[in-house]
């Protein structure tokens, strides 16, 4: 609201609150060092100081400032103020009274930290500026009380050295008080003041305000007297006159009920501060008199001048004063302060009566106070009468301590959290401190004997030692046991005096001694809220140590009590059988009295023996029939607790009518009559008491629990000693283990239900407590399994016995759940001990495994049937029980899932976890679900009505509810995202996703219904659900927005499940903006939005842009919008934080690299998003920050070898921990904005016309100054090239763990999070809570855990750098990748590149690190170099320096290739998870087609670099064959897009590497071949593979072709383009295979069409493989020629089996449409017939008749083929016609052809208008040449030419010679010369032309352009080939011997050239002389035509020759033209 400060102020930058400021000093945040909490502290120490006006009060000098728009702060920095907070800030002021500057940071800290939600256009008359004061006023009050309980932890701290803010403490409290005297005066006087201070004005007329403003007044109160309790605790020293002052205070206030107000205080809230008060006015009256001081030896110091005046004994007069205080004010409620006083006075006298002189100063004192009037020797002291008076029954003191004790906020956290008490610290350990100190002086002043009232004594002295979180109980009681103990027999005189009873009152001491344990207390314990006993805080080392203590003192008192008591009939001492004498006197003068002997042995129960002749002391009863008398004999009384346990299971099996198992489960006894004398427990007199048995044995277990409870070394001696026996003690008979008898009292505690109530809770509550507690003991754990196994009682189904008949219902019909609760405790310590133990089981026992598993499955399929599924639905006292038992199921099973996830096959227990996740996943049911959905969604309504009632307690055990179950949730999402069937949303989502009944009954609304995720999102939100909560509903929500993004079809997205969308995401982001926010939920949210921007396009608009854009109706709406200012959106937030980013870097790293991330994601969608980002692209700043950061250097890795651990916070952090953690995300840091600028790169749009340039985005011209210089560039990209990754680590520790703990691995301690959800550091991949809760029992050495932990946090430290190097590697391929097209053209940077490469090869090439993860690191640093190497591209015109550095290139990968720790063939093996050979395979293409560049520069390459490229091939070649014929192998048993990727690359790399120009012998690698057998391999690939795809046409319709064969045909093809390879290839059976596979039955068909139905718009695969197939066969005959004319047979029975499809293609006419695919074929066709017929032997006797047949045939239909294509070619407008287009790209370059032009000729201007018609015609030429060609061969024209006539094959003459042309006859001479003449013409056209124009330019990206020479070429060879054809034919049939032009002329009319001999017989023949006359004609005619074509040829043919470079050849025509003039012209 108000304007920006012109310099920056702590007060109103960090908006820290006073609530958050005191977070900061509890320790309930982080709030940095003590510098930077010490900075938050130093501009509040004024307002902290002043008591009474914190905030001032209104002065006209800070009004004049605010009103003039300019204020200074009080630390000096200046702010401008706008108009709005000028009217706020002068309203607040004027209402709080306080000072206008202060009101202005209050009004700016509450808007940042808590915002100003108002309606507008509500219908309420309240101005703006009243909602504002409604809103603010409960965040200024808070803000008063935390201001004044900011002090009460720094008193703490100071008094306690190791407190973590001690040095805070000592550093900032003397500048806050320099004078503690001072303000503790002040505090009195303000705390007065406001006693009597009257209501304002201003709430006056509104009882509400009134009341809230005197409510506010008293809780000002109590927080000054927890101030002032804590000041004088130690700050500030007990002086006479402070003293004085105080105690008038309390006594003039009445405790504090003295009240102005007192009548706005009378609810159940202001009832409840007075109390408090009243409570802390008792302490402090306490508190001051030092009792504990004045109790030491030298406490007290009496004289005239003493050394220490500062305590108030040092002056007579305040003594006086305090004595007539105290005395004058004796009212019950004082009666704490008068007994105190009465033990001062005691030690007083007891001083002065030592002295011998009294000083004179206090001889007034003495005589006033101490001396009695009364007379003589009978006079008693007034501290006794004092003492007297206040312990007697009427003044009720320990009934007010025990209430105290016991129902005060101050003592009591349940109480405290369930009536919602504004104590500070509620059971602070310096309460109970004062009220120790208290007891002690009561038993000093008064003997425990003579204390009237001697139980209620033992009951306030449990209450403050052992009812309690033992975390407050502790100190006191190790202080009791350690000093208090040893200082005098009166302060531990209460145990002696219970152990002189015992056992005959068997109770009070032992309810004595569990709670001297320390361990607080019980779960029976109404005060015991199970949240506050579990979740109180986490026991630290130091209180771990103060109950070991306490526990070792009670162990050791108990196990040797030195007095056994026991009543004894007085019958018994008379008599001739008297067992026991009575004596007057003891045996010695010191001890007088009656006393009594034994005169037998009596074995007592316990098993001890007394002696005869022991003497006993008489305690009670002497003169009637029984005696209590206490024998001197030490036993344990360990023994006789144990014998009360056996005891009472005796009776209880008598009881039930079954045999006496007193024998079978005691200690071994003699029979009757035998001696010594047994007595068992009722002989001895025990008092049953009003509980009966059960309570005895109840407070046995309770003792024995709390001793054992966490204690094993302990525990495992007292389980010693009580199975432990003297042998003359023991019998044959056996004792009773406590095992077995906790299990009997359960077992018969369940075994008979109770009609009217269940009065055994606490007794089965207890036997299972210890159950739990034996539990943790390895050597007895066992035990425990064994039983609970064989036991039915707690998880059996029975309807009659057992927990599930007995207790539940017993507690369903009163609704406390005690035993239930308890029941889960053990339930979870069963899963914690076998989970725990799992190491200790020996591999080969698996029994004992399996019998856990069983007891777990029982108990988890018990607790989910009877408790889980059922427990909503019952009745409770106690609200809070519910979420106990909902929290602690959920625990149980979240427990199960984070010990044993169910993702890890090595985990233990896999059948629990398997059915936990079954359970909530893949089995889930609507019962099982409910529970946990129904908690989430209505606690909102549920909080909100307990808050209302102020039901603190229950809201917290909701809390701590809702933490259990979101992690539960979190936990089987998080797996779902990872299971097999994550495609369907689970039950556990679509409850999450639909509305639900939200808290019915909590609610006006009647079954509101209410949406999870809103819910969810509320709870982030809150802040009176703790930190845990928000923060594991975030996580939540990120778990179901990643699960449900996975889901097939997608369900509603997350934001169609929010209320008020805008909202939510308006809190989100003040969250992320928030600085003093949780950094762990901040991190969270962030990932949060930014996956919902990636996966959520409606929230992603949102999270972008700040709100919907919905365009309104309402004219004045729109206004109003206009008017307010738009809040920032997490796009705004996080361009923001750029701009600070360098401070980021370096103090919060982490914090940036979640701002960058959801920039990254933004931008990755920017294309969504392009309207809002574009004002960010053209911003110029943001692209100099984004390429600062990605420029900023990282520096060396931090070590990441753990060698010790520290403390942070409480928890154990490796010493390495935050250089790591912060090391790595800087590296994300620097990923992330370089994918930004890649990203940024790929969004710029392509030019809209191809000529025009690529306009380069501010992003590229900001950040390519770095890739101009080599040094930077190496460093920038070196930084990504680096791994810093050590696999040794994991393999140590692999094998220590496989030596010392066969059944653990790493596997099973890997973290379940989401990559993207981990935090860097020590818990990034490994468990170190896993670990330790894995080897707690397996290994007793500390150091050897220590050892391995560090182990282990090495490994995360190591993999997080790792982590963070493999991503900055993967953003360089990125932006690399997207700067291609800009970088190439950029000079300068190649040879950078080239030596960059170079670099990071030799880098890989020396790498010896092992292992998968390795291999996973090498093939993404692999992808960089790649990626480098793409970006240098390929050259012709490499300088020097370029060619160095890639023939290093060279070198380096040709010893990466040869890596033996990362070998290829590991990768091609699939030895690896993730493979890596393609990215090689791409980077040997690289560098062998790269050499083949140079090769074609003769003096840039030398020896020494031919060797290196020769060595670098070879090695290349070796693999690639090796990994063909592996992949081809694969390939025939399965399909699989990977293996033909594999090949394909294979395949091209192999074709390069065997090219001749840098293989100059195919020698090795055909021996390679031939050794691998791959040819072969390939073959029966072929045969098995469907070539034409169509058994997966879904998957031939995404790829358009078919998998492996393609790459096959080219592999093949690499093959038969070398000479050798063709002769290797055709010995491994090529046509056999060609002629057998999937597709050979539709080519013997002639069924191949150029096109397939199911595959429309692609040409058919089977017709591409039968073109390959021709090609390859024809190739194969070609190379091989005539030395193996074998395989020409076999390629003729091939063509005899196609025959059908061959003729299909020769049978074309001009009728018929034609396509390119169609031409491609004819001319494959025709090739393979013209290989076929060069392979013939020019002189052969026998030539092979299968051959001679099939060019015949050949021969025959090419002729009329030929007619056909000449049609064509002189008709271009019908061919153009013709033509049908297959692909899109023939489609559009068809359309783009004119549609009214016509051709006429085939001129080239022509052509290039039509170029798809240009292309036709250029391939129907070449078709024309090569079948010419093939006639030429097959009519061995050369033989004619070359060879006298006589050998002329005259059989051959084909040609009929006339000049006629008829479409549909076979072609004649005249068909010849029209189409030479065509050719002619066209070749005419061409020689005018550039011989490098592109005639025609490429039609799709796989054609190449035509050009003028290529299109020269073929015009030419059609037309020599035409001529030779033509002059060879006339000379042949005019030499034939029966040669006639009329039967010539007769064929030509009959139109069949077959049936000569017919034609022949039935026309006779001519005349010869007409003959004759007929040949010289037709040959002048056909000679003359020829030789005039052949003149016109001479020329255009001598111009081609330029054309195509040629020079100095032969002219064809000359050599022709003199054959037809010798041949033919002469002989004619």
């Amino acid at each position: 609201m108000s304007g920006e400060s012109l310099q920056r102020s702590s007060l109103i930058d960090m908006q820290v609150t006073y609530q958050q400021l005191h977070s900061f000093l509890t320790g309930r945040r982080d709030g940095g060092s003590v510098e930077q909490i010490s900075q938050k502290i130093t501009p509040r120490i004024s307002q902290i100081r002043d008591v009474s006006k914190p905030y001032g009060k209104p002065t006209p000098a800070s009004r004049k400032a605010v009103e003039g728009g300019s204020i200074t702060l009080p630390d000096g920095c200046v702010l401008q103020v706008d108009d709005v907070s000028k009217e706020f800030a002068i309203a607040l002021s004027s209402h709080f009274e306080i000072d206008e500057i202060q009101a202005f940071i209050l009004l700016r800290s509450f808007l940042y930290n808590e915002g100003l939600s108002i309606s507008s256009g509500s219908s309420s008359d309240k101005s703006l500026v009243e909602e504002l004061i409604v809103a603010i006023t409960p965040f200024y009050y808070s803000e008063r009380l935390f201001l004044l309980r900011v002090l009460i932890p720094l008193f703490r701290a100071q008094e306690n050295s190791s407190d973590p803010i001690h040095a805070v403490a000592t550093k900032n409290l003397p500048n806050i008080l320099p004078d503690g005297r001072a303000f503790a005066d002040s505090l009195v006087a303000e705390y007065l003041r406001k006693t009597q201070e009257s209501i304002p004005n201003t709430f006056s007329e509104d009882p509400r305000a009134a009341s809230r403003w005197a409510k506010q007044n008293s809780r000002e109160q109590l927080a000054m007297l927890e101030v002032l309790f804590w000041t004088m605790w130690g700050y500030v020293p007990c002086e006479g006159e402070l003293v004085v002052k105080l105690l008038e205070a309390a006594y003039n206030t009445n405790l504090g009920s003295s009240q102005q107000n007192s009548t706005l205080l009378l609810d159940e809230e202001g009832t409840q501060v007075l109390q408090d008060i009243a409570g802390l006015w008792m302490l402090i009256t306490v508190e001051i008199l030092e009792l504990e001081r004045i109790g030491e030896p030298d406490g007290i110091e009496i004289s005239a001048e003493p050394a220490d005046k500062t305590i108030y004994t040092a002056s007579p007069d305040s003594l006086k004063r305090i004595h007539d205080l105290v005395t004058s004010n004796p009212g019950n409620q004082h009666a704490c302060t008068y007994l105190g006083w009465a033990f001062v006075l005691s030690r007083i006298g007891e001083k002065m009566m030592n002295m011998k002189e009294v000083p004179e100063s206090y001889r007034l004192f003495y005589d006033s106070t101490l001396s009695h009037p009364s007379r003589g020797k009978e006079r008693e002291s007034t501290y006794v009468l004092m003492g007297r008076v206040a312990l007697s029954n009427e003044v009720g003191l320990f009934k007010l301590l025990h209430n105290l004790l016991t129902t005060s906020p101050l003592f009591v956290t349940a109480v405290a959290w369930k009536a919602g008490s504004t104590v500070t610290d509620p059971n602070a350990i310096a309460f109970r401190s004062v009220l120790k100190g208290f007891l002690m002086g009561i038993v000093e002043l008064v003997p425990v004997e003579l204390i009237p009232d001697f139980d209620s004594l033992v009951e306030v002295w449990i209450a403050l030692f052992g009812r309690s979180e033992s975390r407050s109980v502790a100190g006191i009681c190790r202080q009791f046991w350690q000093s208090d103990w040893r200082q005098g027999v009166a302060r531990r005189a209460i145990i002696d005096v219970a152990r002189s009873r015992f056992p005959i009152h068997f109770r009070p001491l032992v309810r004595l001694l569990r709670a001297m344990t320390a361990s607080g207390f019980l779960d029976t314990d109404p005060l015991c809220v199970a949240s506050s006993a579990g979740y109180s805080q986490v026991v630290d080392e130091e209180e771990e140590a103060e109950r070991e203590i306490c526990a070792q003192h009670v162990f050791y008192y108990m196990d040797k009590l030195p007095t056994f008591s026991l009543v004894i009939p007085l019958s018994s001492c008379t008599g001739p059988n008297a067992v026991y004498e009575r004596v007057q006197y003891g045996r010695s003068a010191s001890a007088p009295g009656l006393t009594y002997t034994n005169i037998r042995a009596i074995r007592l129960p316990g098993g001890s023996i007394i002696p005869p002749r022991s003497t006993g002391r008489l305690l009670s009863g002497d003169g009637g029939e029984f005696v209590a008398v206490c024998w001197q004999h030490e036993y344990s009384g360990w023994k006789v607790v144990l014998d009360v346990l056996t005891e009472y299971v005796t009776r209880r099996s008598i009881h039930a009518g079954t045999t006496d198992l007193y024998q079978d489960v005691t200690f071994g006894r003699t029979g009757p009559g035998s001696s010594p004398l047994t007595l068992r427990l009722e002989d001895v007199g025990m008092d049953i008491g009003d509980g009966g048995d059960e309570a005895l044995a109840t407070d046995a277990l309770d003792l024995i629990r709390s001793v054992i409870q966490d204690k094993p070394i302990l525990a495992e001696e007292l389980l010693e000693s009580l199975e432990a026996g003297d042998s003359t003690t023991q019998t044959e008979n056996s004792s009773a283990d406590l095992v077995q008898l906790t299990t009997m009292i359960l077992e018969e505690a369940l075994s008979r239900p109770q009609t009217r109530g269940f009065s055994r809770t606490q007794l089965v509550t207890s036997a299972m407590s210890v159950l739990s507690a034996l539990l943790t003991l390895p050597k007895y754990s066992l035990r425990v399994w064994l039983y609970i196994r064989s036991a039915t009682a707690l998880f059996g189904s029975s309807q009659s016995s057992g927990f599930a008949a007995v207790a539940l219902p017993a507690e369903r019909a009163t609704g406390q759940y005690t035993m239930t609760l308890a029941l889960l405790n053990l339930v979870q310590q069963l899963l914690q001990e076998a989970l725990a133990s799992v190491l200790t089981l020996p591999p080969d026992n698996q029994r004992l495994r399996q019998i856990k598993e069983e007891v777990l499955m029982r108990a988890a399929s018990f607790v989910h049937g009877e408790i889980w599924v059922e427990h909503l639905g019952w009745k409770y006292a106690q609200l809070g029980d519910r979420f106990d038992i909902g929290r602690r199921i959920s625990s149980f099973y979240a427990y199960i899932l984070f010990q044993s996830p169910p993702a890890i096959s090595s985990r233990p227990f896999p059948t629990l976890s398997q059915a936990v996740i079954d359970t909530f996943l893949h089995k889930a049911t609507t019962s099982t679900i409910n529970p946990l959905v129904s908690a989430i969604a209505a606690s909102p309504n549920i909080l909100g009505s307990l808050y209302n009632a102020r039901r603190f307690g229950d809201v917290r055990r909701l809390i701590y509810l809702l933490e259990s179950h979101l992690q539960l949730a979190r936990l089987v999402l998080n797996y779902k995202q990872v299971a097999s069937n994550n495609n369907k949303p689970s039950l556990l989502e679509q409850a999450l996703c639909a509305k639900v009944a939200g808290g019915a009954g909590f609610s006006d609304s009647v079954r509101a219904r209410v949406d999870p995720v809103d819910v969810l999102a509320t709870f982030v939100k809150e802040r009176d659900m703790g930190t845990v909560v928000p923060l594991e509903a975030m996580r939540v929500l990120h778990a179901l927005c990643a699960s449900l993004s996975l889901a097939v079809p997608s369900p509603p997205t997350i934001i169609g499940h929010l209320s008020n969308p805008e909202a939510t995401v308006a809190s989100l982001v003040r969250i992320v903006e928030h600085p003093y926010e949780e950094f762990s939920l901040r991190s969270a949210v962030w990932s949060f939005i930014s996956l919902a921007v990636d996966k959520e396009p409606a929230l992603s608009k949102l999270l972008v842009t700040g709100d919907f854009i919905i365009p309104s109706s309402k004219g004045k709406e729109k206004e109003g919008s206009d008017d307010k200012k738009k809040a920032k959106n997490a796009l705004e937030i996080a361009t923001e934080t750029l701009g600070h980013w360098k401070d980021l870097w370096e103090a919060n790293p982490p914090l940036l690299a979640s701002a960058l991330h959801f920039i990254h994601v933004v931008w990755q969608h920017g294309l969504e998003h392009q309207s809002v980002i574009e004002s960010a692209r053209q911003n110029k700043k943001f692209w100099d920050q984004i390429a600062a950061i990605a420029r900023e250097e990282l520096g060396p890795d931090p070590d990441y070898a753990v060698e010790s651990f520290i403390a942070v916070d409480g928890e154990r952090q490796s010493n390495l921990h935050e250089a790591v953690s912060a090391q790595a995300y800087r590296g994300m840091v620097k990923s992330y904005a370089i994918r930004i600028i890649g990203q940024d790169i790929f969004l710029q749009p392509a030019p809209k016309c191809a000529t025009e340039p690529l306009s380069k985005p501010l992003s590229y011209t900001q950040f390519i100054p770095s890739f101009k210089g080599e040094d930077q560039l190496n460093e920038l990209i070196l930084e990504g090239a680096s791994s810093c990754y050590d696999p040794g680590l994991y393999d140590r520790l692999s094998q220590q763990l496989s030596r010392g703990f066969p059944g653990l691995s790493l596997d099973q301690l890997q973290s379940q999070e989401p990559v993207s959800q981990r935090e860097f550091g020590d818990t990034f991949t490994f468990s170190p809570k896993l670990l330790r809760s894995r080897l707690q029992q397996c290994v007793t050495d500390e150091e050897e855990v220590d050892s391995i932990e560090k182990q282990v946090l090495s490994i995360n430290l190591n993999l997080s750098l790792t982590h963070a190097q493999t991503a900055m590697a993967e953003a360089w391929q990125f932006l690399l990748k997207q700067m291609l097209p800009f970088i190439r053209v950029e000079q300068g940077t190649r040879p950078s590149l080239l030596v960059l490469a170079s670099t990071i090869s030799a880098a890989l090439a020396q790498e010896r690190r092992e292992g998968d993860m390795m291999a996973t690191i090498h093939g993404v640093r692999l992808g960089l170099l790649l990626s480098v190497l793409e970006v240098a591209w390929f050259s012709t015109t490499d300088t020097d320096a370029e060619v160095e550095s890639f023939m290093a290139l060279v070198t380096n990968v040709h010893d990466l290739l040869q890596n033996e720790a990362q070998p290829p063939s590991k990768s091609f093996l699939g030895k690896v998870s993730v493979p890596f050979h393609r990215t090689l395979l791409q980077i040997l293409y690289f560098c062998v087609r790269q050499c083949r560049n140079l090769a074609t520069r003769p003096k840039v390459v030398n020896a020494a670099k031919r060797m290196n490229i020769t060595g670098l091939v070879e090695a290349t070649l070796n693999l690639v064959v090796d990994a063909l014929r592996l992949t081809f192998d694969s390939a025939r048993t399965r399909l699989d897009l990977d293996l033909d990727r594999d090949l394909e690359l294979l395949v091209a790399v192999f074709e390069q590497c065997t090219r001749p120009d840098v293989s100059a012998s195919s020698l090795t690698w055909l021996t390679r071949c031939q050794e691998t057998d791959v040819i072969k391999s390939s073959l029966e690939l072929l045969v098995r593979t469907d070539i034409a795809g169509i058994s997966d046409l879904p998957l031939l319709r995404a790829r358009r072709m078919p998998l492996y064969a393609p790459h096959i045909f080219l592999f093949h093809m690499a093959l038969v383009s070398i000479p050798s390879g063709a002769e290797r290839f055709a010995s491994e059976g090529v046509v056999a295979a060609y002629s057998n596979n999937s597709i050979s039955a539709a080519i013997s068909d002639g069924l191949i069409d150029v096109t397939l139905p199911e595959l429309p718009g692609e040409r058919s695969p089977a017709h591409k493989a039968y073109c390959y197939m021709l090609s390859l066969v024809a190739g194969v005959v070609y190379a091989l020629g005539n030395q193996h004319r074998f395989f020409s047979a076999d390629t003729c029975g091939m063509i005899q089996l196609y025959g059908k499809q061959i003729a299909r293609a020769l049978s074309w006419s001009i009728g018929d449409p034609i396509t390119l695919p169609l031409l491609e074929e004819m001319e494959q066709t025709v090739n393979l017939f013209y290989a076929v017929a060069e392979s013939v032997p020019p002189t052969t006797t026998n030539p092979n008749p299968v051959v001679t047949k099939v060019l015949r045939v050949f021969s025959a239909r090419a002729l009329v083929f030929l007619q056909q294509l000449n049609y064509a070619l002189t008709h271009p407008n019908h061919l153009a016609r013709l033509l049908e287009p297959v692909t899109p790209e023939e489609r559009a370059a068809m359309e783009k052809e004119p549609m009214n032009s016509s051709l006429t000729q085939l001129g080239v201007m022509d052509l290039r208008k039509h170029p798809l018609t240009a292309r036709v015609v250029h391939m129907m030429f070449r078709l024309c040449s090569s079948i010419v060609s093939t006639l030429v061969s097959v009519s061995r024209a050369y033989d004619v030419l070359l060879k006298e006539q006589e050998e002329w094959p005259l059989h051959e003459a084909l040609i009929i010679p006339h000049s006629k042309v008829v479409l549909g006859e076979p072609t004649s001479l005249g068909t010849l010369l029209e189409l030479a003449n065509c050719t002619l013409d066209v070749l005419r056209s061409l020689v005018s032309r550039p011989a490098g124009q592109a005639i025609v330019p490429s039609t799709s990206i796989k054609d190449l352009p035509l050009a003028v020479s290529q299109a020269t070429l073929t015009a030419r060879r059609t037309l020599e080939a035409l001529l030779v054809y033509a002059v060879t034919q006339l000379a042949m049939w005019l030499s034939k011997p029966d040669f006639d032009p009329a039967a010539t002329e007769a064929e030509a009319e009959e139109h069949n050239h077959s049936h000569n001999a017919q034609l022949d017989a039935s026309k006779g023949r001519a005349p010869r002389a007409l003959a004759e006359r007929m040949r010289r004609g037709m040959t002048g005619e056909m000679t003359a035509d020829l030789q005039a074509l052949l003149t016109r040829a001479r020329p255009v043919l001598a111009k081609s020759e330029e054309v195509l470079g040629k020079s100095g050849g032969k002219d064809l025509t000359q050599v022709l033209s003199r054959f037809l003039t010798e041949r033919i012209v002469v002989p004619a």
